[in-house]
């Protein structure tokens, strides 16, 4: 994991999500780059001709500039290569262009297109196109703690494994981990489904030990039972594939998916 993007976005937390980047790449002796996105869209979604957005370009533009020089100066202490870039456009747009060359995006759980709401539609569409897994991190969030947990959601599907591949340089630097699946009576639809033993074999080739724990469905969904599963064990990272795809500028992901971005508790790696 030498490559690590980072969302810049101003909504209070930014210097939280920093740290969090910082530390991360001090432990995997990354590269650390910060895209800012300029948000063009907005204006032109709700002024078609154009007046309100060309007065609003100076003040953005004014508004990034401040907000970069005061993380740059905040970076001339530190011990991380990093770039800054700036583009216009739409934060996904920004972060998927570089996402190609990158082990890994890191950004918040609010969308910074929306003042700032969950669940994050930016998260959502880098989980489900980016190449690179997406943490996304909760507000107030200042580190991942290893010597807490990690869950990771199988389901022996492809979402599922590609996530539990991506996560495995995260996992080897947690405590322990838990392979958690959702108890259920019906067969998989899927042929190529693998068993709850196969993601711990794969683990365990990795030098990484888990425990595979069976969780009870309750009536409120899937989203819950795994939010319930990883607050009774106090882990600090929750793992699970990211299911959706995006078609053109609307977005559509699965229900975990989306249940699961609506209420971040705690860092979440996504992967499609």
């Amino acid at each position: 994991m030498r490559s690590i993007l980072l969302n810049a976005y101003d909504d209070g937390d930014f210097d939280k999500r920093l740290d969090v980047a910082l530390d991360l790449a001090r432990s995997f002796d990354s590269h650390l780059s910060i895209v800012s996105a300029m948000p063009f869209e907005a204006a032109g979604a709700v002024d078609p001709y154009g007046a309100a957005f060309a007065a609003l370009i100076p003040v953005w533009r004014e508004e990034a500039e401040s907000f970069q020089e005061q993380v740059e100066k905040d970076l001339a202490n530190e011990d991380v290569p990093w770039d800054w870039e700036s583009r216009p456009g739409p934060p996904a747009s920004a972060l998927l262009r570089r996402s190609a060359l990158a082990d890994l995006i890191v950004l918040g759980s609010r969308e910074p297109r929306t003042g700032g709401k969950a669940p994050s539609f930016t998260a959502g569409e880098l989980a489900v196109s980016a190449s690179c897994p997406v943490l996304v991190l909760p507000d107030e969030c200042e580190r991942m703690d290893p010597d807490r947990p990690a869950l990771v959601a199988w389901d022996g599907s492809a979402e599922a494994s590609h996530a539990l591949r991506a996560a495995v340089p995260l996992l080897q630097h947690v405590k322990s981990v838990f392979l958690a699946t959702i108890r259920s009576d019906k067969p998989s639809k899927n042929e190529y489904d693998l068993p709850p033993v196969s993601g711990a074999d794969y683990l365990a080739r990795h030098g990484i030990s888990s425990e595979m724990v069976e969780i009870e469905a309750d009536e409120k969904g899937v989203a819950h039972s795994l939010l319930n599963a990883a607050s009774a064990r106090n882990v600090g990272l929750i793992v699970m594939g990211a299911y959706g795809r995006t078609r053109l500028t609307e977005w559509i992901f699965g229900g975990v998916t989306r249940a699961m971005l609506s209420e971040v508790r705690v860092p979440l790696l996504l992967k499609h």
